[in-house]
């Protein structure tokens, strides 16, 4: 049995390892005051663990702007991580992307960009015509496009949150939280890639050409916060403005979402701190980094004996400022024997957190891919192998 000194966050990060999405934050003692009075709604979480810091008004539906474009980012990463787009291919621009009103890069029906510069366009300018273009591109409609975002905030728990467009312009129908858009952000933060984008304060777009478009990045924090690299701001008359920031100092990560402020200064105040708070009260210890071994499995009848579990991301502990890695016990039990067939996301055992000899939280642990059963022919191998072996 490892011995660590951590607090249960760190068991939803290995439950999120296995499942694949985030499953519900844990919640840290409440803040002393209310660290956003200016917003209609707010949370602030820290991103490894999940566990929720602050919250106010925190699953109330809102109009979230263009906060939406943090979903659209999301399936273009997913996309660009499966290989069904690269970021060097070119995109062209429909005439219903280019017709977007609002913030925009001002494409040209039938004008091309890359796939780079088109992220780019929607990460920094919040280009409506950027992501209508990202979005035809994907899923071959708009429409199409947003049943997937539908589908990928069902996925991830996201229960308040329905999308009908992928810009984030005013509609009926169009609705999310701010604890949904933590949930969304804080898995669009696996794809480490994207801060190269959102991170950026000012760029340009057609550099090149006789149409240069210069880029300022609408979230100001990425240049006057120390940390902050992301991640997407909104405004219409009707959301007010809303901001999903986030900062990274050593090796913590926090998320800090305000809905419904009435200026872009509140809302830059009241993020910054939210971020204050966190930073100032919170630390994290690494305990998994990308790839470390945390545990192998043994599969009877299967076609792959030993199972492997690697970390697929950084995971912590969270930790009040002043407490030690110390006192909390963590085991991992098995439901052995595991006999094949089995499935992903079946589960195979659980974590178990104790402090002081009693239970504290108990968490599924479940297959990260399909393993089937080994054919006859395989078990007979094994069978003899096994049995001449020792006179080898």
């Amino acid at each position: 049995m490892r011995r660590f000194k951590t607090l249960p966050p760190l068991f939803i990060a290995m439950v999120m390892l296995m499942f694949g999405f985030p499953p519900p934050p844990a919640r840290a003692a409440e803040a002393p005051a209310d660290l956003a009075p200016q917003a209609v709604s707010a949370i602030l979480m820290e991103a490894s663990t999940g566990t929720v810091l602050f919250e106010k008004n925190a699953h109330e539906k809102l109009p979230p702007a263009s906060i939406t474009k943090i979903m659209t980012m999301l399936l273009i990463m997913e996309a660009l991580q499966e290989g069904r787009i690269t970021l060097d291919e070119m995109v062209r621009a429909s005439e219903h992307a280019a017709s977007m009103g609002g913030s925009q890069i001002f494409l040209e029906p039938g004008e091309q960009m890359s796939v780079r510069d088109l992220l780019k366009g929607i990460a920094v300018a919040s280009g409506n015509d950027a992501s209508v273009a990202m979005a035809e591109h994907i899923a071959g409609t708009e429409e199409a496009f947003v049943a997937m975002m539908n589908q990928k905030a069902e996925q991830l728990g996201m229960k308040n949150t329905h999308f009908t467009n992928a810009s984030g312009l005013p509609a009926e129908g169009h609705y999310t939280t701010a604890y949904d858009i933590a949930v969304m952000s804080r898995e669009l933060l696996k794809h480490e890639a994207i801060t190269q984008f959102t991170g950026i304060y000012q760029d340009y777009l057609r550099q090149n050409s006789e149409n240069p478009f210069w880029l300022v990045n609408t979230n100001k924090l990425v240049r006057f916060y120390e940390g902050v690299d992301g991640l997407k701001t909104g405004y219409t008359s009707e959301a007010g403005f809303c901001l999903s920031a986030t900062a990274k100092r050593g090796d913590m990560r926090v998320i800090a979402v305000v809905m419904g402020e009435p200026d872009a200064k509140s809302r830059n105040r009241e993020v910054s701190r939210l971020l204050d708070y966190a930073f100032a009260n919170y630390t994290v210890h690494p305990l998994f980094a990308p790839g470390d071994f945390i545990t192998q499995v043994r599969i009877n009848k299967g076609e792959q004996q030993l199972l492997p579990l690697h970390a697929s991301q950084q995971i912590s502990i969270l930790m009040k400022k002043g407490e030690k890695p110390q006192d909390y016990d963590t085991q991992i039990v098995l439901n052995e024997p595991l006999q094949a067939p089995l499935r992903r996301g079946e589960s195979i055992g659980h974590i178990r957190v104790s402090k002081d000899g009693e239970t504290v939280y108990t968490y599924q642990l479940t297959m990260p891919h399909d393993v089937k059963k080994a054919s006859l022919w395989q078990l007979l191998k094994r069978t003899g192998k096994s049995m001449f072996l020792p006179f080898g």
